[in-house]
């Protein structure tokens, strides 16, 4: 645990646009109590009841925030990279309650922490900290909205199709940490996998799946009936 610089300030001024305008008392309080963070990979910043001491800034690294389902998988609510906030924490500190979910370090990170008393202070003396505050909160209610849709309404083809979007051609990662990300079992996610392989759309190896048809998986993300399409059109396999 180690004390913020000035330069830690600029740092986190790039994640938080308010904090570049700080009046000289504020910032002043900031340096003072403010502290810098860091965990290695796997660890735990935060678990299920935990109590919330203040607000995590994740300077460098990624978080997954995740919940604990009653049949004992988990479900993956949201990641927090470098340059945002964990909303969370945030909706804890403005509620007074206990955290809801756990957060682990899927790689090394660096955070800085903002006490639960600099925090109320900054939101009610420090207007544009408050609307920082309430936008990144607002964002992501709209995205874990959009989740619960997702788990609510669409197959699991579709949410399996839509997780291996946007992470490149070639993904580094187990069918077990897909399942935890989205709250099913592994050899759901693995049949499923097979299932996209033998349609021509992935290919899988020893901890990596490879994407071949994107196309498809976006067909199959938005509904799956554009999916055979798609891949004719791309001239791939046929589902």
């Amino acid at each position: 645990m180690n004390a913020v610089t000035e330069n830690d300030i600029s740092r986190i001024a790039r994640v938080l646009p308010s904090f570049a305008s700080l009046p000289t008392e504020l910032r002043e309080a900031v340096a003072q109590n403010m502290t810098l963070m860091s965990f290695p990979a796997g660890a735990s910043i935060f678990r299920e009841r935990d109590g919330c001491t203040g607000l995590p800034i994740v300077l460098r690294g990624r978080v997954r925030v995740a919940r604990q389902l009653p049949n004992g998988h988990e479900v993956g609510l949201y990641d927090v990279e470098a340059g945002e906030t964990c909303v969370l924490s945030t909706s804890c500190l403005l509620g007074g309650s206990s955290y809801g979910a756990h957060g682990d370090c899927l790689t090394d990170v660096e955070i800085a922490v903002l006490p639960t008393a600099l925090f109320d202070r900054l939101v009610a003396e420090h207007r544009p900290f408050r609307e920082d505050v309430f936008h990144i909160f607002g964002d992501r209610l709209m995205r874990l909205m959009e989740l619960v849709e997702a788990v609510g309404f669409q197959r699991l083809d579709q949410r399996l199709a839509a997780a291996l979007l946007g992470k490149g051609q070639r993904i580094e990662t187990s069918h077990e940490q897909i399942a935890r990300e989205l709250g099913v079992s592994r050899e759901s996610v693995s049949r499923q996998l097979k299932h996209f392989e033998e349609n021509g759309w992935v290919k899988l190896g020893r901890g990596v799946i490879e994407i071949v048809q994107p196309r498809a998986l976006r067909a199959q993300a938005a509904g799956g009936e554009a999916a055979v399409t798609a891949v004719t059109d791309s001239g791939g396999a046929r589902s």
